[in-house]
């Protein structure tokens, strides 16, 4: 991402990263949530709303494509064991944090202040896999986005999802439209939207990209990615400060510890990869890139193993002994 501070470009992605991060809050966008519906309620409602955000990503750059503002866009990734075992740490780190880095903000964002290791720990995990210089990382296999070459009518269909999609909303009989926009599904969507005007007006921006960079030196446009940083926090903790149940702000430091060892592990499995969720959802998938397909289901199946252990430990122990 390279952008300048006083350009209209920045003041749009700052202007997206205050309502994204809002959004992220109210629609409480979380891969952990979303596989614990499926498993517990076998319910698909959280994972169609990241798919969707994606999709709108993908139907704004197609957009974009239509109007010659494409931004430059970064290659695919090469599918190896490194793509396996970053989702592996990904999904172990979200599953131990009960939060992945979209829920994590909305953690902060709800005052739940121990979340504020999850970062911490994020750098600390991809500073050591950086040192480990393991052989085979982060290689570009030099393939361009497929989504540039689809046809016409990939955005014809797209402007006619969107164009229903928004007519639904607005018709639904169900509350108020406020209350409509930004209901769990519906809020994640915005962040989708949301997303690709900043990637078009500033180039592609996860804020767990700059936490990677981080990690290994002193990254390009520092001042400009803390702000939207910052930005991203304070709309989701403008959106916390507005919900019912706000965390009361205690400080527990056993949640210390196991958010920054979460942390740590999708910091490590961030940069094996490379890209957490958020870049992985927001930025691969909607381009259609495989390494980001593979990573993220690897990391939902890691997650879900993990729920369905804890379950099966959990209906043990609570079986009677023989003795009994």
């Amino acid at each position: 991402m390279t952008v300048e501070l006083a350009t209209a470009g920045f003041a749009i992605a700052l202007f997206c990263a205050l309502i994204m991060g809002y959004a992220i809050q109210r629609g409480a966008t979380c891969t952990v949530a979303a596989v614990s519906q499926l498993m517990q309620e076998g319910k698909w409602g959280r994972f169609l709303g990241l798919m969707e955000a994606a999709f709108w990503v993908a139907g704004g750059l197609l957009i974009a494509r239509a109007m010659g503002l494409l931004p430059s866009l970064p290659s695919d990734r090469d599918i190896s064991v490194w793509t396996f075992a970053g989702g592996v740490l990904l999904g172990a780190g979200a599953y131990l944090n009960k939060a992945c880095v979209f829920g994590t903000v909305a953690k902060i964002g709800s005052r739940d202040w121990p979340y504020l290791a999850t970062p911490v720990g994020f750098v600390a995990g991809a500073w050591v896999v950086a040192q480990s210089r393991a052989p085979g990382l982060s290689d570009v296999s030099g393939a361009m986005s497929p989504l540039v070459s689809l046809p016409g009518l990939a955005l014809i269909a797209f402007a006619i999802f969107a164009v229903w999609r928004i007519a639904h909303t607005a018709t639904a009989n169900r509350g108020t439209l406020f209350e409509r926009i930004w209901s769990p599904h519906e809020a994640t969507v915005v962040i989708g939207i949301t997303f690709a005007i900043m990637f078009v007006a500033a180039g592609s921006w996860a804020y767990t990209d700059l936490l990677g960079e981080l990690a290994v030196g002193m990254p390009g446009d520092l001042v400009s990615r803390m702000i939207l940083l910052t930005a991203l926090l304070a709309g989701s903790i403008a959106a916390g400060s507005a919900r019912i149940g706000a965390e009361n702000g205690r400080i527990d430091l056993a949640k210390i510890g196991l958010t920054f060892a979460g942390g740590a592990a999708m910091g490590a499995g961030s940069f094996l990869i490379p890209g957490s969720n958020d870049g992985l959802i927001l930025v691969g998938m909607p381009l259609l890139f495989p390494y980001a397909w593979v990573a993220i289901a690897t990391m939902c199946l890691t997650i879900a193993s993990a729920i369905w252990i804890e379950r099966l430990l959990a209906n043990r122990a609570s079986r009677p002994s023989v003795a009994d």
